[in-house]
């Protein structure tokens, strides 16, 4: 079964919604984030999905593809992995590469997960973020932690959900962002 990892960009208190200038993805191709670039290029190979919400693929869509000069490597990424898109009003993505999925997406994800393949990744689409944690589909959270207090903003994890991670990796970049990987425990590994 393939591995279903949420992968987002988070504030030192939780928010993954970005409402201010913390997060610049093209800042990550700067000297200073050289280990970071390497990390996400090292995640990149082991995925060959990557599940969206539709209004993050629309942001998607709107910028990667015009960023001709991309030293980060992002958008020849976008442009090849296979996205699926969750949405019951869009009918045409516009990007190569692109499926919506425009039915029961939790069923949808579990046919996903099923299929041969490398890691599926799903980042932004805080909505799609939370069915699929409350379903129990995700295998691992991997978190880029921002030294950054946004002080407000949408969480990760819905409320009133509570769960045991256990950490699978850690490690720290030149630039203060730290980064963790955590697997949900199941009850019988408590």
């Amino acid at each position: 079964m393939r591995t279903l990892a949420i992968t987002q960009n988070i504030t030192v208190d939780g928010a993954i919604e970005m409402l201010g200038d913390w997060f610049d993805p093209q800042a990550q191709a700067g000297v200073d984030n050289l280990d970071l670039l390497g990390e996400l290029h090292r995640q990149q190979d082991a995925a060959d999905a990557l599940l969206v919400g539709r209004q993050t693929f629309e942001d998607f869509r709107s910028f990667w593809p015009q960023q001709l000069d991309d030293a980060t490597g992002v958008t020849d990424y976008l442009n090849r992995v296979d996205k699926y898109v969750v949405s019951s009003t869009m009918t045409h993505p516009n990007w190569q590469n692109s499926t919506v999925l425009p039915d029961d997406p939790l069923e949808q994800v579990r046919a996903l997960k099923q299929q041969a393949g490398e890691d599926i990744v799903v980042t932004g689409s805080i909505t799609l973020c939370h069915a699929l944690i409350a379903a129990g589909l995700v295998d691992e959270y991997r978190l880029f932690v921002y030294p950054v207090v946004q002080g407000r903003g949408r969480p990760l994890f819905p409320d009133k959900h509570a769960s045991r991670l256990r950490l699978l990796e850690t490690r720290a970049f030149d630039s203060g962002i730290t980064y963790s990987r955590y697997a949900p425990v199941q009850p019988d590994q408590s």
